[in-house]
């Protein structure tokens, strides 16, 4: 039983090292792409994030995924099964994951468990055992998901560029547009980092002080008082360059060492608003999608303890969200300059007014598809942002072969995933069960 934990404990960290080097990239490569910050820097920032969010917050992720993953019901009697589906899953994404980081694709690991998943399911006890909704459901979203970021990553654009960047007075517009800026970025990434952040706190207040305060309250105050210190601080920052509307030429990055291609104080704002809402991306893709790759050995772990498949709310122990967490920051670190280059260079050339832009379309996209309840990637939102800045700017910038080979990598991550996991749960159940 140690040495089947431990080796499936090591199978968890090779998923979490691939899920970091292609899907934390994300959160990142509009950042790198735009020169708001080094690769370096974007390693640093995005690496302590995400570990931070996989620890604190990626249990309730897990905890889901360990007992829902498959329908738990179907393997009550064969736990053994179960167990060898869940390690065939951790291959499979491991696998494909490394092989679309390695060519620079941007995949959804997500997918990735769902196609591994239904390829286990099906060898292990037949097509009704896949839930062919789910997988509907994840083809529609292949199509809706860029379709809509992209759409909105446009709308955003084309105001910013409409009201700011083609007016004379730069500084000027700029002034009277930071505060509604401001809300925007805290408003969207709140809703979606806040409620969890803030949650200790009202639990705090409600038990401990017996003073009963709707769930939501302490996350809008909280969002309020950033949102005017934000306001604040970039006024600040924008005064010191003047309101005259010329706007002086100027060697100051937005982080020391950063390369800085843009004296325009203009972007270099921007660049400090999109340094904020790519954390705001690496901390929230921590406490998601860490699941992915640790809820399998949560699940193992549960039965190698108990005997039983796990069909309710199970404990996720702090070594396994600390294992999941150091594989994602060790993969980034790594492999992940591939997927960072794709998607900040080699789509459209960003500066980061634009990458700002898509990295709001992307979690605009993800919050809403969540408040629907459909299964998204971030991947396909922030692919979809970018090409629709793209769009705004000029068709002819966007390098459509880029393009295409992301496409077909998103198409076949499910077959493909599946496929590899049929073959391995296939030949896994002959020799060990």
């Amino acid at each position: 039983m140690l040495i089947t934990q431990v080796a499936v404990a090591l199978l968890a960290f090779y998923v979490a090292w691939n899920l970091g080097a292609n899907d934390v990239a994300n959160a990142m490569g509009t950042s790198v792409g735009s020169k708001a910050v080094t690769l370096k820097q974007a390693l640093i920032i995005a690496g302590v994030l995400d570990f931070t969010g996989a620890v604190l917050f990626g249990h309730e992720v897990t905890e889901t995924l360990a007992t829902k993953i498959a329908n738990p019901a179907l393997f009550a009697a064969t736990p053994p099964i179960f167990v060898t589906g869940m390690v065939t899953v951790l291959i499979s994404c491991g696998v494909w994951l490394q092989i679309a980081t390695s060519r620079g694709l941007p995949v959804s690991s997500s997918h990735a468990v769902v196609g591994a998943i239904a390829g286990f399911s099906w060898v292990a006890l037949g097509v009704d055992a896949i839930d062919w909704s789910s997988i509907g459901l994840i083809t529609i979203g292949w199509i809706l998901t860029p379709l809509i970021s992209g759409a909105i990553a446009a709308l955003f654009y084309s105001q910013i560029k409409h009201w700011i960047l083609d007016q004379p007075n730069q500084v000027v517009q700029l002034q009277e547009w930071i505060p509604w800026l401001s809300t925007l970025l805290l408003g969207v990434f709140g809703v979606i980092v806040l409620p969890s952040l803030t949650e200790p706190l009202t639990n705090f207040v409600i038990e401990q002080v017996g003073f009963t305060i709707p769930a939501y309250d302490i996350p809008l105050l909280t969002g309020a008082i950033a949102a005017v210190g934000l306001t604040i601080i970039s006024w600040r920052q924008l005064g010191d360059l003047g309101t005259t509307g010329q706007t002086k030429e100027s060697t100051q990055c937005p982080m020391p060492n950063a390369p800085c291609p843009m004296p325009n104080p203009i972007e270099r704002l921007f660049a400090r608003f999109q340094l904020l809402s790519a954390c705001f991306v690496a901390f929230a893709h921590g406490s998601n999608d860490v699941g992915n790759a640790i809820a399998p050995l949560a699940a193992i772990v549960y039965i190698n303890r108990t005997g039983s498949v796990p069909t309710d709310g199970i404990t996720i122990p702090i070594w396994i969200l600390i294992l999941g967490g150091a594989g994602i920051v060790g993969g980034l670190a790594v492999w992940g300059k591939k997927v960072i280059a794709t998607i900040g260079e080699n789509i459209i050339s960003l500066q980061p007014s634009s990458g700002f832009c898509a990295e709001l379309a992307t979690a605009t996209t993800i919050l809403i598809a969540s408040r629907l309840g459909l299964p998204v990637s971030t991947s396909h939102a922030l692919v979809g942002g970018v090409v629709g800045i793209g769009l705004v700017q000029n068709i002819k910038s966007i390098k459509f072969q880029t393009l295409k080979g992301i496409a077909a990598a998103w198409l076949i991550t499910i077959p493909v995933s599946a496929g590899l996991s049929a073959a391995i749960f296939s030949i896994a159940r002959i020799l060990f069960l």
